[in-house]
């Protein structure tokens, strides 16, 4: 009888079994790779981890210095800054009017119980009722002819709001003007009627420094500046005679 061997079963796999198979083959290898980098970046991590320490250290210290700094000095200065201001402020009103030059004194000054601008600047500098203070200084100067102090304390006023801005910008252009600075004069004023469009301060200073072209023989740029007072800015108080400025200024073209 013949024998036959049995011969061991050679199954195929099917095709479904072997994309599965390769598929996990294949996270295997991406699991594999990433405890690999996992590895290396633990090795790294312990290798430096004195100074990623301190490094996060250095981010709490000063994420709590600026939180302190920014609620127990920056706060309080500005709180204490505005309250320190307002004797001044209310001074300078009453000096206002009639511009009398003692009160004037006090405002900038200040007396036995309360400090003046010129100390609210100083010791308030980094505020904003400090920074104003210089504003206020700089008018009272202006005030007393005092021309250099008032380039000074204005030089040091900045301010978002327009008007303020333009109005310190056109006083520091009177100051220069007083000292027969014409073309630091005729900078400022252009400057002052530039930084804001508005129908109280832009025609002021166009006009004046249209004023100072034609002294400063830039005849083309005071016609320009008449012109649009005539044409833009009508109703101010400076488009009442400028006819006549616009003809003196297109002779001399």
């Amino acid at each position: 009888m013949a024998t036959y061997k049995k011969r061991g079963f050679k199954g195929k796999v099917k095709p479904n079994r072997l994309e599965e198979i390769e598929n996990k083959s294949a996270t295997a290898n991406v699991f594999k790779s990433l405890d690999d980098g996992s590895s290396k970046t633990q090795v790294w991590v312990e290798k430096n981890q004195n100074k990623i320490l301190s490094l996060i250290g250095l981010v709490v210290i000063f994420l709590a210095s600026y939180y302190a700094y920014s609620n127990f000095i920056v706060e309080p200065n500005e709180i204490n800054a505005a309250n320190e201001i307002y004797f001044s402020q209310q001074k300078f009103e009453e000096a206002l009017p009639t511009e009398n030059d003692s009160i004037f004194d006090i405002a900038l000054n200040g007396n036995d119980d309360n400090l003046g601008f010129i100390e609210l600047a100083d010791q308030f500098s980094g505020t904003k009722a400090g920074n104003l203070a210089n504003y206020y200084i700089g008018m009272i100067y202006l005030k007393k002819d005092d021309y250099q102090n008032t380039i000074k304390y204005l030089s040091n006023f900045k301010s978002n709001d327009i008007i303020l801005s333009s109005i310190s910008l056109g006083s520091i252009g009177d100051a220069f003007s007083e000292l027969n600075q014409y073309e630091e004069a005729f900078e400022f004023y252009s400057e002052a009627h530039s930084v804001s469009d508005n129908n109280y301060t832009t025609p002021i200073y166009l006009f004046k420094s249209g004023i100072i072209a034609l002294e400063l023989g830039k005849s083309s740029i005071a016609f320009d500046n008449f012109k649009k007072i005539k044409y833009e800015y009508s109703d101010s108080p400076q488009a009442k005679n400028i006819d006549v400025y616009i003809s003196n200024a297109e002779a001399l073209k």
